[in-house]
């Protein structure tokens, strides 16, 4: 190594254990610091204190260790709402990728208008779940049956909404008809990262359409997978509004998600043991954030 270049990395060395952060960016911190502590952190804090307690949420209270954590592994309805929000989940993080991929390899292809149907195919990112819900159960619950008698489909001639084994799939179709835009957009700027230089090396190996899909453009994109599977399965498992507005958790308890059972439980007077519900939750959700991180460190085309 020569003496130049051990100097050189001596000064940058040096630049870097001099270099301060200046105090005002410590002043734009602080508002959404003492926010974030106030609104999140505190009352987080609280809770899981609580936890250990056998409080209803208001009065007298005692500490009674670890009983609603044991009492959480043999509950049904915990378990239940556990696995449907899981299960759930996984279906439609499936659904949105697949669906959300392949609109964003047409609408980066060489067709016409595909500035305006990108517009368009953005329009339920920005509508309310809730209203998107009710208006959806208006379809599952009049028009899709009457539908259904017209045409010879029996099984459609009933509410998907009033079926215990068929209901989580009006709520994949809904929860995925509003998550496929975001997931789309982050496709279509991975596509339109990779280099036009190697669909034409491809072209002139004489590879197809489907092979440059499978063999160039799936590597190329899969750091965008990973973080639309990640990203997606974390914000399914918070499953609310849409399922509210859709079954509210029925037909009896088959499509309660695990959010709808942690907010009815501190209206029932359940509040420490679905507080300790919503610790184990909260665990659950450390555990994916880690998984994400590790997945995604080191790529840097994001």
């Amino acid at each position: 190594m020569s003496t130049s270049t051990i100097v050189t990395a001596g000064d940058t060395k040096a630049r870097r254990s001099t270099r301060r952060v200046e105090p005002i960016y410590y002043l734009f911190l602080l508002p959404s610091l003492v926010l974030f502590t106030l609104a999140i952190t505190v009352p987080g804090v609280i809770g899981i204190f609580f936890s250990f307690t056998d409080s209803i949420g208001i009065g007298e209270w005692s500490f009674n260790g670890l009983t609603n954590y044991i009492a959480l592994f043999s509950d049904p309805a915990i378990l239940q709402s556990y696995l449907f929000t899981f299960g759930f989940s996984v279906a439609t993080v499936i659904v949105v990728n697949v669906v959300a991929f392949l609109l964003a390899v047409g609408l980066t292809s060489r067709i016409r208008f595909k500035t305006g149907l990108r517009a368009i195919f953005v329009i339920p990112m920005v509508i309310s779940g809730i209203i998107i819900a009710y208006v959806f159960n208006f379809l599952f619950s009049n028009s899709v049956p009457t539908a259904a008698g017209a045409i010879g489909i029996p099984f459609l001639e009933t509410s998907l909404l009033a079926n215990p084994d068929l209901a989580w799939v009006a709520i994949v179709i809904v929860t995925a008809w509003q998550a496929i835009p975001g997931t789309l957009l982050i496709y279509i700027a991975g596509l339109l990262s990779v280099p036009g230089d190697v669909y034409e090396a491809a072209d002139l190996d004489g590879a197809s359409k489907s092979q440059q899909l499978l063999r160039i453009t799936l590597p190329l994109v899969a750091g965008y997978v990973v973080i639309n599977v990640i990203l997606g399965f974390k914000g399914f498992l918070n499953a609310y509004d849409i399922i509210v507005g859709l079954t509210n958790g029925g037909p009896g308890t088959s499509t309660r998600s695990i959010a709808m059972t942690i907010i009815s439980g501190f209206n029932g007077g359940d509040y420490a043991y679905q507080m300790a519900n919503a610790t184990i939750f909260f665990i659950v959700a450390v555990l994916i954030s880690l998984l994400q991180l590790s997945l995604t460190r080191g790529r840097n085309q994001f």
